[in-house]
């Protein structure tokens, strides 16, 4: 094992067991039996250190979702990956809580990935119509709901005792984001120009999953903008 890993492994574990999402430089020195000069050059300085200890702890959670196939139906792929994504906070308290947490200067790689698969699922509801919103709105809104939820769940959980809350709120979420596989355009009690903007979203998402011969990319490009525009409603 490198000097790399020796540290890596090292803040693992005492994150795992630290009442706070925290660990000290000399503490994880000190388990990896390398000294403080060789830590800052691996990792530049504490920062850089966590941020590389909480996209090694996402690495499985990330490899899970990577591997995944999706199923026919992509608001159950939505459903699905929301819940794993509660698992995992509530099963690895310390790496979740360090993951979004504001004193965390470098940015995981972690975050931005489980953000971009998100988008990549949303996309496909779009392309399907089944989104009423862009799907980079919709990423926002899901992944702030979801994280949100998790963070409140470990740092209150007197105030979530509710075990069905994680799922209340995430059926909330995707049907204000979401339609039925058989709607007719618009959810029941909407405004008929509703259809708009849904029929915009599925254009805009088809056009970039798979560009026509008949436009140029600058063409492409331009009215791909019109209907996200369209698509806001």
């Amino acid at each position: 094992m490198d000097a790399r890993e020796k540290i890596l492994e090292a803040a693992t574990k005492l994150l795992a067991k630290a009442p706070a999402a925290d660990v000290s430089t000399r503490a994880v020195c000190d388990a990896a039996g390398v000294g403080a000069p060789m830590l800052y050059r691996l990792f530049g300085d504490k920062a850089g250190l966590l941020a590389a200890v909480v996209d090694r702890g996402f690495e499985e959670y990330l490899a899970s979702k990577r591997a995944a196939r999706p199923s026919d139906d992509p608001v159950a792929d939505l459903r699905s990956g929301w819940d794993n994504h509660m698992r995992f906070a509530l099963e690895h308290p310390n790496h979740y809580r360090l993951m979004y947490s504001p004193e965390l200067t470098v940015p995981p790689a972690a975050a931005q990935e489980a953000h971009e698969l998100l988008h990549g699922i949303l996309e496909r509801c779009a392309a399907a119509g089944r989104l009423t919103v862009p799907p980079a709105l919709a990423t926002q809104m899901i992944m702030s709901a979801n994280v949100g939820a998790a963070l409140s769940m470990l740092t209150r959980p007197e105030q979530y005792a509710d075990p069905q809350f994680s799922e209340r709120l995430r059926d909330a979420v995707l049907a204000s984001l979401t339609r039925p596989a058989d709607a007719d355009g618009r959810h029941e009690g909407d405004q008929e120009d509703s259809a708009v903007p849904v029929a915009a979203a599925t254009l805009a998402a088809r056009l970039r999953a798979e560009q026509s011969p008949r436009f140029t990319a600058a063409e492409s490009a331009l009215l791909e903008q019109w209907l996200d525009k369209l698509s806001v409603g």
